[in-house]
């Protein structure tokens, strides 16, 4: 299969030396991409286990509950059940949208700077 280019020989793509790692890992960027993703990941993370036990716990200790129907066939645990699905897909749509506009132009900047486009 024919490509348009060469891959890149390793005189050209080199990678840094370790100390420009542990220089920028140092570094007051990085340390702001790290807090700025770690803001918004941890609370979120904890938020959706605590959410995800509870629909567990309810499931198995609040059967009375859990069984009450709300219309037709609809109980909550289908309810609960489905909220789970809505709500993972609402954490990674939020996720996404929180890198592009946070973290992604922060981490650009950090690896143009070690590519020496800074």
């Amino acid at each position: 299969m024919a490509t348009d280019a060469p891959p890149p020989s390793k005189a050209e793509h080199q990678l840094p030396p370790t100390e420009e790692f542990v220089r920028v890992q140092e570094s007051a960027d990085f340390g702001e991409l790290r807090r700025s993703y770690r803001s918004f990941a941890f609370p979120l993370t904890i938020a959706f286990i605590a959410w995800y036990l509870l629909y567990v716990l309810l499931s198995n200790y609040a059967g009375d509950f859990m069984g009450t129907k709300l219309f037709g066939n609809i109980n909550i645990a289908l309810v609960f059940g489905i909220a789970q699905f809505v709500t993972t897909f609402l954490i990674a749509w939020w996720y996404s949208r929180h890198a592009a506009a946070k973290l992604d132009p922060k981490a650009e900047a950090i690896k143009s700077e070690m590519e020496g486009g800074a």
